[in-house]
């Protein structure tokens, strides 16, 4: 299945997703090529109706990303620590019309700022007064508190690494509530 914002071979989506409303932001990280997970987590968020799927770090092979290709919504997100396979994981973006970077994405969404890094470390004052949402990942640890005014979330566990955690969340951006989904 291929998400709605076509793109040409070799172009990279618009991570600010131009003349598409985004309320429903679908989040996961830190998936590890855990494929039947990455199968279910596609299931959840293709049922949850998501408007976006941002991954927060760490797919690590291309062939998670072929996996992924299954979501309804186009994916942006950033490189994680474990994402060494640069040169596939690009092809593999490029193929589906997803953006990914290292470091730091700043996207506004509904008149949201959301900023998205991969280890909360990155997360400093500046990022923080530049945003009003912040998504990370890489400690597989289920966050969602308020830092200075600004919302911080991560879903948690979803590549199977800690029996009976996976999840992966959506924020809405009207009220900035969080839902987590476990499976």
């Amino acid at each position: 299945m291929r998400h709605s914002i076509p793109t040409a071979a070799g172009e990279k989506l618009d991570p600010n997703l131009p003349g598409r409303q985004v309320c429903r932001v679908g989040v996961m990280s830190d998936t590890h090529n855990h494929l039947p997970n990455v199968v279910r987590i596609v299931e959840l968020l293709n049922d949850a109706c998501v408007d976006v799927v941002v991954h927060t770090g760490d797919v690590t092979q291309a062939k998670t990303l072929r996996v992924l290709a299954g979501l309804a919504a186009p994916q942006v997100g950033v490189w994680g620590n474990n994402d060494l396979e640069r040169s596939s994981l690009d092809s593999a973006c490029s193929d589906h019309g997803f953006h990914f970077i290292h470091g730091l994405l700043e996207v506004v969404w509904s008149d949201r700022r959301v900023s998205v890094v991969h280890d909360p470390l990155e997360i400093d004052a500046a990022v923080l007064t530049r945003a009003d949402v912040v998504l990370h990942g890489h400690n597989h640890r289920r966050v969602e508190e308020c830092w200075d005014g600004t919302l911080v979330f991560n879903p948690g566990e979803c590549a199977g690494h800690v029996a009976g955690w996976n999840a992966v969340g959506i924020v809405d951006l009207k009220t900035l509530a969080c839902e987590i989904l476990r499976f």
